[in-house]
């Protein structure tokens, strides 16, 4: 047997998406907007693995024999948010997006909400995060009302002080408001935002935690287990599909110690095994705070990062890398975007270079994982494994 590696970049998206405008997202395109923006993206690695292949990168060039499969895929679910892209690239289409709250929520919701929780809260409001906590900070830590904002996501968000509000006690909060939040009013994630500091200098701490609706039928991840397969995840990806078809799971606080435990989860991984590591700082820290110049060195680093983990790849194991949707920084906006992703698959001595063309549906992705363990497939995607083992044809695109 052997084992395979999905690493999500969170937000890393590549433009294009035929729908966009209906998301108010037209010309949104998180890498190639970026390299423009900060003069090119120096990216060797990712570009030796085919990157530039699939998309016009400023500073990534396509090269003539790409070491990895690569393409770029497209969402089909109703939504542009971490939950409908995780969802959909292990096989789970939404067709019905799920409700959001431009307008704040319901006043007899809050109302059940604060009587359940013993707390009143502030804000109900769509946000940026830090914003709101920097405006409702000092009432929060004054009143103990916590803070309920939301976003152009389908999201409750719950901040408040880890001084104010201990973490279990912001845990059964949030565990509330998921019980409340059911249809109509199903939201997609309920979030805790704990942050700490003093007054005017207010700072998130990386204990957020998500409380994702259960996902339906039809996620491969169960599949996998069925046919043997140990499924391990790093980061937020538990949470996002609610502990769905996954054995093993650890938290990371950002980026890099994504990487790092994504090394050290793949050095203890059984056999056969599904490893999946979500690397959020490109969404959370740079795209929904439009910070270009921390997105590019982000990618920089997990670029120079890359080369040891493949390095340490058995023979035949697969790694694909890809994203859930974009978060275009250069934009005024600070939400998620209407995007394509990029889809690359690498594996240790097979001769890369397979062009996979644009795939219809993020779903090829689950797919091809499936095909791979010899799991029952999903309802939807089909599968590019096949593409992935035949001998590719000399040129570039």
């Amino acid at each position: 047997m052997a084992r395979a590696v999905l690493i999500i970049l969170d937000g890393v998206g590549v433009g294009r998406a035929p729908d966009a405008a209906a998301y108010g997202d037209l010309g949104s395109d998180t890498l190639g907007n970026l390299a423009r923006q900060v003069g090119g993206l120096a990216l060797p690695n990712l570009a030796a693995l085919g990157l530039g292949n699939l998309h016009d990168i400023l500073g990534v060039p396509p090269v003539s024999r790409p070491a990895a499969g690569y393409g770029r895929m497209r969402e089909v679910s109703a939504g542009k948010d971490s939950t409908t892209g995780h969802w959909e690239l292990m096989g789970l289409v939404t067709r019905v997006p799920f409700p959001t709250y431009p307008d704040g929520f319901p006043p007899d919701l809050l109302a059940e909400f604060a009587r359940r929780i013993g707390r009143g809260w502030l804000g109900n409001v769509a946000a940026s995060g830090t914003a709101i906590i920097e405006a409702l900070g000092d009432e929060h830590v004054r009143t103990g009302k916590v803070i309920v904002y939301t976003s152009a996501d389908s999201v409750f968000q719950v901040a408040a002080h880890e001084a104010i509000v201990p973490l279990d006690e912001l845990d059964l909060i949030c565990r509330v408001a998921r019980e409340l939040l059911v249809p109509p009013h199903g939201v997609s994630r309920v979030i805790a935002r704990p942050f700490r500091g003093a007054s005017g200098a207010y700072e998130r701490t990386p204990n957020r935690h998500d409380y994702s609706v259960v996902p339906g039928e039809g996620l491969v991840l169960p599949a996998l287990q069925i046919a043997g397969v140990h499924v391990r995840t790093i980061g937020k990806i538990y949470d996002l599909y609610a502990g769905q078809g996954i054995d093993t799971a650890v938290k990371s606080r950002d980026n890099a110690d994504g990487m790092r435990l994504l090394e050290q989860e793949y050095r203890t991984l059984p056999d056969p095994g599904f490893l999946m590591v979500n690397l959020v700082d490109f969404d959370m820290l740079w795209g929904h705070r439009n910070d270009c110049a921390g997105m590019a060195a982000g990618l920089r680093a997990f670029d120079a990062w890359l080369p040891r983990f493949l390095a340490a790849l058995r023979a035949g194991d697969l790694c694909f890398i890809t994203a859930d949707h974009g978060n275009d920084p250069t934009t005024p906006s600070t939400d998620h975007s209407r995007e394509e992703v990029p889809l690359l698959a690498w594996s240790s001595g097979s001769p890369g270079g397979a062009d996979l063309g644009l795939r219809p549906t993020f779903a090829d992705l689950g797919a091809t994982v499936a095909e791979f363990f010899g799991a029952e497939p999903p309802a939807h995607g089909t599968s590019v494994l096949a593409n992935l083992r035949a001998a590719p044809a000399k040129g570039r695109r």
